[in-house]
């Protein structure tokens, strides 16, 4: 229960692998619904089809025997809405609520009578008796469809994906780290309808923020919104240094090793680091935008850079990586052409300082390496 009123009929998956296809879920995830009791009931989004009949069975459970009188479909992506047709099929009198585009895009997959939709726009409104709604338009956080509902009642906002987070809720996780990784994976290529939507949430009197993903906030909502507000603006949340490798031979391995220590021992106040070719490269860039001085350190490869290396940077480029100071490390035995290819990658990203200074290895670390390092060190921490 949320409130009197509001009940979670969300369920838990953690069967799955892979979130998206892609991003490694080892805690599992939520795919979050609720129920809004009211003199008209309405259902806030379904779930994943995954968990269709856990889903309907907690749907069973919560309306009693009644029947709703709303479906209100705040973003179309599978996870969220592959179960629409199970329910409207089930209960065929619902009105699916939506935007223009919210139907454009289900049609494309179900076969659906929307003849008895309700289409809304910004700013609409919708009574169910106490609680009334108002839906704020969110297109491109993160699907053109996107909108988000808010609870003038219960002071509630029911916020898509907005505020989520990977793992189950049952997962024994602080919701910073998984809620960071996820919205830079997920939402983090669109920080202005991020910042866009903020400034409409502003206005509200928001006591409780209902995600599609991840637990729900009832406390120190300021948290919540202050970081939202850095990710999406892409400063930098965390003072320290980044670096994230890729080693051919275990030589570019030594020199990053090295690069460490000589940072921790002028006081740089956290090194985080990354094996590009075995660590989760979604983790690894939520760690390239948490911090604002990034090193990357790559062997060459036939003529550019090692794959894992270049794979990171189209996607840092694709997730808007920018507003970051790059120090650019790199090994080669006869051609070394790792900083050409990263510097050119680099080039086409927005706000990207590359620092002047930088470290060529040739096979292993020689002294001279280790004194470039210590002055790439020095330029760093300025």
């Amino acid at each position: 229960m949320i409130t009197n009123d509001i009940l979670y009929v969300g369920v838990n998956d953690r069967d799955i692998d892979l979130f998206e296809g892609q991003y490694i879920v080892p805690n599992g995830m939520a795919y979050n619904s609720y129920v809004i009791c009211d003199e008209k009931i309405a259902i806030m989004d379904t779930v994943d089809k995954r968990k269709q009949e856990e889903y309907m069975a907690n749907l069973d459970k919560a309306l009693n025997g009644k029947s709703p009188d709303y479906l209100i479909v705040s973003h179309v992506e599978p996870d969220h809405a592959s179960s629409v047709k199970a329910l409207l099929d089930k209960y065929p009198q619902t009105v699916p609520v939506g935007n223009a585009k919210t139907f454009q895009m289900l049609a494309q997959y179900f076969d659906l009578d929307l003849n008895h939709a309700l289409t809304i726009k910004e700013g609409d409104t919708l009574s169910l008796g106490k609680h009334e709604l108002r839906f704020i338009m969110a297109p491109m956080v993160h699907w053109p469809e996107v909108m988000l509902t808010y609870d003038s009642y219960d002071k509630v906002l029911f916020s898509a994906d907005a505020f989520g987070k990977f793992g189950a809720l049952d997962a024994d996780e602080s919701w910073i780290c998984e809620a960071r990784r996820y919205y830079f994976n997920i939402v983090g290529k669109f920080g202005m309808p991020v910042q866009a939507v903020l400034k409409k949430a502003a206005d509200l009197d928001i006591q409780i923020i209902c995600p599609l993903h991840g637990p729900v906030l009832k406390e120190n909502l300021s948290f919540y919104l202050e970081k939202y507000q850095i990710w999406s603006s892409y400063e930098p949340e965390s003072e320290g240094v980044f670096i994230a490798y890729a080693s051919l031979h275990g030589n570019t391995a030594d020199a990053v090793k090295k690069l460490e220590e000589i940072l921790l021992a002028k006081n740089c106040p956290k090194v985080a680091i990354a094996d590009l070719a075995r660590d989760d490269m979604a983790e690894a860039l939520e760690d390239a935008f948490r911090y604002g001085k990034i090193v990357l350190a790559a062997s060459s490869y036939n003529g550019g850079v090692m794959p894992f290396m270049e794979d990171f940077l189209h996607h840092l480029k694709g997730k808007s990586f920018q507003k970051r100071t790059v120090a650019l490390v790199e090994n080669g035995s006869w051609a070394p052409s790792a900083k050409k290819t990263m510097t050119e990658i680099l080039s086409q990203m927005k706000d990207i300082s590359i620092l002047p200074s930088s470290v060529t290895i040739r096979g292993v670390m020689k002294e001279e390496n280790i004194a470039e390092m210590n002055a790439l060190a020095d330029e760093l921490l300025k």
